[in-house]
């Protein structure tokens, strides 16, 4: 693509990254047919292609964001389907994070806009806030419809909606796994945030298996959100302000080369942390430390293949049909595709792969709440591919997916390392005790 920036333009660093970027796009329209969005909505506009051609003239004309901008903007789901079908390397992830900070910095969003954006950055990334905002969400059930049914109003409706009727409870406390074990590695495992809440007894089965397998988990205290949530919001600097907070952290036990890796079980975070060499590029203080940090971090099914594990307890029990959902996050963002689905194999599971699994399910950090109705698009549109393939359980390695998934759908859902835990030698997950 052609680009027409002024030399003064590419003295900002980030305008010199984005133009390099834009440069790259050669209009072959190839990411056209794996968005989600354009493929729901038809709109040239809501596809990467078209999203690229208004931030480049957006750019290049040093104009403020306007209504549209952010309309077509705000309906990207951020899933990077485009990048894993752009045969030229647009590294769309980049251009539309710029995108979205541009947005915060030159764009004044409707008052109730604004107002929903700030609650969900103030409360999500907050376990303890995020527990107290779930408990007075059962107070808030009968103004469900009365928000529902207004368009300023309506992502409140939503939250009401998705909030869980109970919080699942772990079977064993964190505190009680790996005592008596020696371990011949340590790893972070990270804590992250809306996951603790939503379902803690995702780590504590990552905590058991490695345990199992050898491997020690570093304790970390006060560990924060990794900075995906508000990072999509536009909120750079906030995210960046919760990404050094953990690299500070860490940083002691992997400057003494004390950790194999950072594990993640939550596959959107792991895209986030991933991305803090070119976070932190321009930060001569934390450079060196983001590349270090992302270079270490792992999904946990990444993980899981380079180490031996206990050997699978295989039984009539676990000879279950699981239908896997990989997540956009774990398949585009991180370019892991294979390893959630022979590691379920190799524990005896029957792995199913749903028809046009590279389609996002809508869920997209908060894109679910703020763009409920192509959400729900999407969600339906999984849910029927997922139920053709006849399984008995659905796994997944990503939380938001989980609720997303689940919300529009009877089958139990899991992550996929509740399922492995289960397979070799662990509890059996809660939601499967209906499942003989």
């Amino acid at each position: 693509m052609q680009t027409h920036f002024r030399p003064e333009q590419l003295e900002n660093p980030a305008i010199a990254d984005a133009e390099k970027n834009l440069r790259k796009c050669v209009h072959c329209g190839f990411c056209t047919a794996t968005c989600p969005t354009y493929v729901a909505l038809g709109n040239e506009l809501d596809s990467p292609r078209g999203r690229i051609y208004l931030i480049k003239d957006t750019l290049e004309n040093d104009r403020p964001a306007d209504a549209t901008f952010v309309k077509h903007i705000d309906r990207c789901l951020s899933c990077l389907s485009c990048m894993t079908t752009c045969p030229s390397g647009v590294n769309y992830m980049h251009l539309i994070d710029h995108a979205r900070d541009h947005i915060e910095k030159t764009y004044k969003r409707p008052l109730a806009d604004r107002f929903i954006r700030r609650i969900l950055a103030a409360v999500l990334p907050y376990p303890s806030r995020f527990k107290t905002a779930l408990a007075f969400a059962k107070i808030g059930q009968p103004f469900k419809k009365l928000f529902k049914n207004s368009a300023s109003l309506k992502p409140l409706g939503v939250m009401l909606e998705m909030a869980p009727k109970k919080l699942l409870n772990p079977k064993e406390q964190p505190a009680d796994i790996g005592k008596g074990l020696s371990f011949s590695k340590n790893v972070i495992v990270l804590g992250g945030c809306a996951q603790t809440v939503l379902d803690p007894a995702i780590n504590d089965a990552t905590r058991r298996l490695l345990n199992r397998a050898g491997i020690g988990i570093a304790e970390i205290k006060n560990e924060g959100c990794c900075g995906a949530l508000v990072h999509h919001l536009g909120l750079e600097e906030k995210a960046q302000a919760q990404a050094r907070h953990n690299i500070d952290l860490w940083w002691p036990l992997i400057e003494a080369d004390n950790i194999d890796a950072i594990i993640i079980t939550a596959s959107g975070c792991g895209t986030s942390v991933k991305n803090y060499g070119f976070m932190f590029r321009l930060d001569e203080n934390y450079k060196d430390k983001a590349q270090k940090v992302a270079a270490l971090a792992q999904d946990i099914t990444e993980y899981l293949t380079k180490i031996a594990l206990p050997l699978p307890q295989v039984s009539d029990e676990t000879k279950i049909v699981v239908a896997y959902h990989s997540a956009c996050s774990m398949q585009h963002g991180q370019k892991i595709v294979q390893q959630p689905v022979s590691l379920l194999e190799q524990a005896g599971f029957i792995v199913k792969e749903p028809l046009e699994g590279h389609l996002c399910c809508g869920s997209a950090g908060t894109y679910n709440i703020l763009q409920s109705e192509i959400a729900t698009n999407l969600r339906d549109r999984k849910v029927q591919n997922i139920l053709a393939t006849g399984a008995q359980v659905i796994a997944s390695g990503n939380i938001g997916c989980i609720v997303q998934i689940g919300s529009g759908c009877n089958l139990p859902i899991v992550h996929t390392i509740k399922l492995l835990d289960w397979a070799h030698g662990g509890p059996k997950p809660e939601e499967l005790d209906h499942i003989h």
